[in-house]
């Protein structure tokens, strides 16, 4: 009796204890596996800070590799699960150059409006299309330009003279008025998530880029330095420190001698040191090629793309920063000098979700159907009336008798459907003239 006893505790000992307790380790086990199969670096790894992802990514490259990624046509790297990015695209004032968008009023009639949450609804809008044709664009398996989630607007430069045709881009003449609107749209297009942003903003043209337009790439700004900090900047600062824009585009001015996109006084002393700033910096599209193709500062590609790395631009829009392999075997710059700006550089596709499960980024719950809503129309609609500004009615003309029966529309625009676009804009579904549909 005693033996058959014993044979039973041992029995339950094997069914309750032992038996678990070896399964806990084969479970154990198996999930470690999975576990480092799912993260197989440490980039790969969701619970890292998106910078320490970031600095693991780039050190996995080779220079050729990195390269590469300094450009605006970045190319896929399979062997790390990099696909190919495009940071080209454009939101002035609507998903611009893709196709059906909402196209809300231009930059300069936000301004009119006075109305900095209307503007910040306006670009959370811009945002949710955004993310849309971007969801489509993935669908498609299409990484061109104006297909990705980091938009080159807004446009806080300074409006001082009405001859510059780019002033309808900006928010007007006031410094002040400038870095309200600016601040409203950046918050609208970033979104609010604490950890994701809804796509990146970037505050262009960085610094007095005001016009003449024919003369900006060889044009040297020499401003008193109350004029800088009074008038030029503080929109920029605005941005950078109340509204965390993320990005900040170079312009293709020299200032104070200096071609904008290699400024160490700008981008590092102002910009980062002073203001803080720790997100990216892209030159304007080919502003590289005019530091010694037109400002004549260095005699080639190779030295002014490595004066701009050195200084801070990350990004270039162009072909320029190809030279840096050979700037890297001239000793021009160090392999350090490219990490710093691909770090930055992922670290803000990272934010965007890009190397996350969709399940962990809100954003990519936003249908790809989104896109010219009625809901986004009548909003288009509401910034158009709000940016409507009466400057006389001492004879009281307005508002029009109703009696009236005609009305004269005078003008080569009255049926001119193109005039009612602006720039950089989309395609809107039906535009209404002074006459009509």
């Amino acid at each position: 009796m005693e033996i058959n006893r014993n044979i039973n505790i041992g029995k339950v000992l094997l069914r309750t204890v032992f038996l678990p307790f070896l399964m806990s380790l084969f479970i154990s086990s198996s999930a470690q596996e999975n576990l480092q199969a799912k993260y197989t670096y440490p980039y790969q790894d969701v619970n890292l800070g998106f910078e320490t992802r970031a600095k693991d990514l780039v050190s996995r490259m080779r220079p050729v590799q990195k390269v590469g990624q300094l450009q605006h046509a970045a190319p896929a790297i399979q062997s790390l699960g990099i696909p190919a990015y495009n940071w080209w695209n454009e939101c002035l004032h609507g998903v611009a150059r893709n196709g059906l968008a909402t196209v809300f009023p231009q930059a300069i009639g936000m301004a009119a409006t006075w109305n900095t949450e209307l503007i910040r609804s306006q670009a959370d809008i811009i945002s949710t299309e955004a993310r849309a044709k971007y969801y489509q664009a993935l669908e498609n398996g299409s990484t061109d330009i104006y297909q990705g989630l980091t938009f080159w607007s807004p446009n806080i430069n300074i409006f001082r003279d009405p001859r510059w045709g780019r002033g309808q881009e900006t928010y007007g003449e006031d410094p002040f008025l400038t870095g309200e609107i600016g601040k409203a749209f950046v918050r609208g297009l970033q979104g609010d998530d604490p950890k994701y942003l809804k796509v990146v903003a970037t505050a262009k043209h960085y610094a007095v880029h005001s016009g003449p337009e024919p003369a900006r790439h060889s044009f040297d700004v020499w401003i008193s330095e109350r004029d800088l900090f009074d008038t030029y900047l503080p929109a920029f600062e605005a941005l950078v420190k109340e509204s965390e824009v993320q990005s900040v585009m170079s312009a293709y001015n020299r200032v104070y001698g200096i071609p904008a996109p290699a400024s160490d006084f700008l981008l590092n002393d102002i910009l980062r040191r002073k203001w803080g700033f720790d997100g990216y910096v892209v030159s304007d599209c080919w502003a590289v090629s005019d530091i010694y193709g037109y400002h004549k500062f260095v005699p080639d590609v190779t030295k002014a793309s490595s004066l701009s790395l050195k200084a801070g631009t990350d990004l270039t829009c162009g072909p320029e920063y190809g030279s840096l392999l050979k700037a890297l075997d001239s000793g021009y710059i160090a392999e350090n000098d490219i990490d710093t700006a691909l770090v930055r550089l992922f670290t803000a596709r990272m934010k965007l979700g890009m190397f996350d499960p969709p399940s962990m980024v809100p954003y990519s719950a936003i249908d790809k159907s989104r896109v010219d809503l009625a809901e986004h129309r009548k909003m288009a609609l509401d910034v158009a009336r709000q940016s409507i500004v009466l400057l006389k009615n001492r004879d009281k003309t307005l508002p029009l008798k109703s009696n009236l029966k005609t009305i004269a529309v005078i003008g080569p625009y009255a049926t001119d459907t193109t005039v009612l676009l602006g720039n950089y804009n989309g395609s809107p579904s039906y535009m209404i003239t002074l006459l009509g549909e």
